[in-house]
């Protein structure tokens, strides 16, 4: 049996506890909540009510705000906290890693917005010094509560060349996530599935802002496209694979997240579409839209490397500088004509 311990009791991390319950392999699922009320909340219901209602967290996953008693003896660690926490977690989990055969699974998409780093480069930095962790990253189209209730999901798992007891560390992780609802593809595109899991939630900021502003279906359609063009343009200068951007982590997810309603980032951008401050929004939600504290990552790595990213300067203008909207969108349409 194989012990995994999630890190993060969000949404996601909850709903991949349900998941992981569900899997043709055997687990012990330990699901560590950094709100010590909520974890006592929800081992006393079996239900993480402030993030996934109406989900059963089966009595098999073991629910605990100690660190400590997640990882004992753990050999997967899914991460799946916030990207601005990241780090912090990862920090105070380290002393309670003992498993020498340990890897991670980073479900986290976004960028540390302090250093723009990719969470598997994060991950790599808090371990420095110790034994060289296996580190997958796992994306894709992949709603929370559509997942957690079986519905047919499909993401990937992607890895750097790693190994794991003697064979691809991805096909480790595609077998043991594997379950009859959640579809588990495999990639050694790392760079492209991290980058692409940041980047469209800073396109459905601005898909979101369309609908608030009462566009239509036109609008949302180029946006969609152009996005994948920006997505495109910084991921292959890192590095990444054209395909992957076509992928389930690139389009897949992109599409999903820019036309769904239960996208958070979509719903963000809907308020401010409609007017409503960031503050005030982000004030009356305990949810996390990654795409807040991405996009201006994003234009630092992008100015590194001399990539124009028009539709995420416009985001991250709208965010922070109190450029409105439609102001926003008037100047994304005047920009000068260029061949396609």
């Amino acid at each position: 049996m194989t012990k995994i311990a999630i890190l993060g009791g969000g949404s996601w991390g909850t709903a991949l506890a349900i998941v992981l319950s569900h899997s043709r392999r055997a687990h012990e699922i330990s699901l560590w909540m950094r709100d010590a009320a909520l974890a006592e909340a929800v081992n006393m219901s079996r239900e993480n009510e402030p993030y996934l209602p109406r989900c059963v967290v089966p009595a098999e996953v073991k629910i605990t705000n100690s660190l400590e008693q997640c990882l004992a003896a753990a050999r997967i660690i899914v991460g799946a906290m916030p990207s601005a926490h990241a780090r912090h977690v990862y920090t105070q989990a380290q002393p309670s890693i003992h498993n020498a055969e340990a890897v991670f699974v980073s479900a986290t998409k976004g960028l540390e917005p302090t250093t723009h780093l990719r969470m598997s480069e994060v991950i790599a930095e808090v371990f420095a010094g110790r034994h060289a962790l296996p580190i997958a990253v796992l994306s894709g189209p992949s709603f929370a509560l559509e997942t957690a209730r079986g519905d047919p999901t499909a993401v990937v798992v992607a890895s750097q060349g790693k190994t794991h007891e003697g064979g691809r560390l991805t096909d480790y992780v595609q077998a043991e996530f594997a379950t009859p609802s959640f579809r588990v593809y495999t990639n050694d595109d790392l760079v492209g599935v991290e980058l692409a899991g940041a980047m469209k939630n800073v396109v459905a900021i601005a898909a979101g802002a369309c609908q608030g502003l009462g566009l239509g279906a036109n609008a949302i359609a180029a946006l969609i496209t152009r996005g994948l063009a920006e997505m495109s343009r910084l991921s292959m200068a890192l590095g990444a694979r054209a395909e992957t951007l076509s992928g389930l982590a690139g389009l897949g997810d992109l599409v999903l997240t820019c036309t769904g309603a239960l996208s958070r980032n979509r719903q963000l951008g809907i308020e401010l579409g409609k007017g409503r401050a960031l503050t005030e929004i982000l004030s009356n939600t305990r949810m996390v839209a990654e795409g807040v504290g991405t996009a201006g990552a994003l234009l630092a790595l992008a100015s590194d490397h001399a990539i124009e990213l028009p539709i995420t300067a416009q985001v991250e203008a709208i965010l922070h500088s109190g450029k409105s909207p439609r102001e926003a969108m008037l100047e994304i349409m005047e920009r000068p004509q260029k061949r396609e």
